[in-house]
């Protein structure tokens, strides 16, 4: 499962990276090419990035895809439970593996509609030319405008994300049957960001010289200096007397 959720992650990863990438390139390109410097701008004209807008669409459809699967295995949806929290141990539980199931139940259709729909839309030809196997009367598929790649590579992001999130509401449900815990997302949370704890009988909006609210670091930075009960600092008091 390691391997699977790494490959997940990287998929998303490269694809909003290369895409945000690509859009930057497109944009400077534009902006570059309608300025009149010698030689650069005739080089840039000549250079065609009109096929950027339509990949960075197709990169975020997929991305869209795959970060909804990922989404459901790492508890980053949002959903209307307050009802569902108010109900006790066991009626709650039902009520999870219910609406757990019945999302692996909706995805699991999208994905077999899907790849119906890819098949017929190209895939069926394209794999089959692609394995040297000749067939009369296949349907060749349509191509998108400024790429020319098969629409059914394309739309092969509707069945492939929608079998992993079927895949992860499953995985979840059986985690959940075992374990008794979904999981949960923190979404005031910023990954690389160590949060100090507070201490609990410390208010660090109250302001003791309605000037400056108390810092609770200035401790670990100024050792020398003594916090009184109150969170004051008693060093400079004493030192003036």
């Amino acid at each position: 499962m390691k391997v699977l959720d790494h490959i997940e992650e990287w998929i998303i990863t490269f694809l909003i990276g290369a895409a945000t990438l690509i859009i930057f390139v497109a944009v400077m390109h534009r902006y570059m090419a309608g300025l009149p410097i010698p030689g650069v701008q005739d080089w840039l004209l000549q250079v065609n990035l009109s096929w950027a807008q339509e990949l960075c669409i197709i990169m975020f459809v997929w991305m869209a895809k795959f970060g909804a699967a990922y989404g459901v295995r790492t508890g980053i949806h949002v959903g209307v439970d307050v009802l569902i929290n108010t109900l006790s141990g066991r009626t709650r539980a039902k009520f999870i593996v219910f609406g757990m199931l019945a999302g692996a139940l909706f995805t699991g259709i999208i994905a077999t509609l899907g790849a119906h729909f890819v098949w017929e839309n190209g895939a069926h030809y394209g794999i089959t030319n692609l394995l040297g196997i000749k067939v009369e009367g296949l349907y060749e598929g349509p191509t998108t405008p400024d790429l020319e790649w098969p629409t059914w590579i394309v739309y092969s992001a509707i069945p492939l994300g929608s079998a992993l999130m079927c895949f992860r509401f499953l995985q979840v449900t059986v985690s959940f049957i075992k374990t008794g815990e979904l999981p949960h997302h923190d979404h005031g949370h910023v990954d690389g960001i160590e949060e100090d704890n507070v201490p609990v009988n410390v208010n660090p909006y109250n302001m003791d010289d309605d000037l400056h609210p108390h810092d609770l670091k200035y401790s670990k930075r100024h050792p020398e200096t003594k916090v009184g009960a109150d969170g004051t600092a008693n060093g400079d008091k004493g030192d003036a007397k």
